[in-house]
């Protein structure tokens, strides 16, 4: 049996036993920052970010990291509409900057409050230094999207699931600035971008292998990883195989489960732990991807960034466009 791990961003004559991993401990929280090409001049210090989704924990995550970077918040945000009208403080324990802000339920008559307040906004910080970070359920997916591009509102779109294809030709038709991707860690994302330049580049190289993939979350999350469905498509690409993302995936999401995938007990209420098997017909060659991820600091970061690339083709004059996480790459380099 030759037993092999497959690496998404070098693919060669691979002999022996060889391993890649992507490992981001819960622990680390250091401020990362994304050095890009500007196309308009523009001061981040001004802009209003709305994160919308607090108090969930991806959405409060995002909330800080923007805080972290030397963003501001916007004084209002939008909420489940489960959830009475509010004022929460975000605090980010890196930099011990705060932000007190009102979280407005996403029902009809919240929403008028919501488009009320955005007039206000704009006058008194800039017409397009307000813009809208989405963490909040898949339910809400496209009917957000809709909202923030009917009122002009820049997003960056950190929520999975909805309906996709439906919701870029919202965006585009309604000329939409947005980032939209289905995974806002940068490290994941450049590891995407590879495998799917190795799919274009030596289709059907894994011809008759077998393909199967386990993902693990945390418990509260309610639709199958984004990121597994894109990785999935390339590995299909490369290896032809028949595999079903409605019916094949195996999703954990119980604590039991996760813990004896190898997640630790600390994380088990916030992580990403992927592993996808690549195995020959005769079962004596077998390819492995493993992306594990505890905490949401990359993804929170990640997202940070994004509103940052936002704003700055925002303020360049462009017409609207919605952008991927490997444009937000591709503008520049991680310190």
């Amino acid at each position: 049996m030759v037993s092999l791990l497959l690496t998404t961003m070098l693919l060669g004559a691979i002999a022996g036993s060889q391993s890649f991993a992507l490992n981001t401990p819960i622990a680390s929280k250091q401020c990362t920052s994304l050095e890009m090409s500007t196309d308009g001049d523009f001061d981040s210090s001004a802009l209003k970010i709305m994160v919308n989704g607090m108090p969930g924990p991806m959405a409060t995550a995002a909330a800080e990291a923007c805080l972290r970077k030397g963003l501001s918040l916007s004084p209002i945000a939008m909420t489940g509409p489960e959830i009475e009208p509010c004022t929460i403080t975000v605090v980010d324990t890196v930099t011990d900057k705060s932000a007190s802000l009102r979280l407005i339920p996403a029902t009809d008559e919240g929403r008028d409050e919501i488009v009320s307040s955005l007039a206000g906004l704009r006058e008194a910080s800039g017409e397009k230094n307000i813009l809208a970070i989405d963490y909040t359920h898949p339910s809400a997916v496209n009917a957000n999207g809709v909202f923030y591009a009917e009122n002009k509102l820049p997003f960056v779109m950190g929520t999975t699931g909805g309906d996709r294809d439906q919701l870029m030709s919202d965006m585009e038709s309604r000329g939409a600035f947005a980032v939209i991707a289905p995974n806002m860690g940068k490290q994941i994302v450049a590891m995407q971008a590879g495998l799917e330049d190795l799919a274009n580049k030596f289709p059907s190289a894994f011809a008759g292998y077998k393909l199967e993939v386990t993902e693990s979350h945390q418990k509260t999350k309610a639709d199958t990883s984004g990121t597994a469905k894109a990785v999935i498509g390339s590995l299909k690409k490369l290896s032809d195989d028949s595999f079903d993302l409605e019916k094949d995936i195996e999703m954990l999401r119980d604590d039991e489960s996760s813990l004896a995938f190898g997640v630790s007990e600390d994380a088990l209420k916030g992580h990403a732990f992927h592993t996808y098997t690549l195995t020959s017909p005769d079962g004596s060659v077998q390819f492995q991807l493993k992306h594990n991820v505890s905490g949401r600091t990359v993804y929170a970061e990640g997202t940070a960034d994004a509103v940052k690339f936002l704003a700055s083709k925002f303020h360049s004059g462009m017409d609207g466009k919605v952008f991927s996480m490997i444009d937000v790459l591709q503008a520049g380099a991680l310190q």
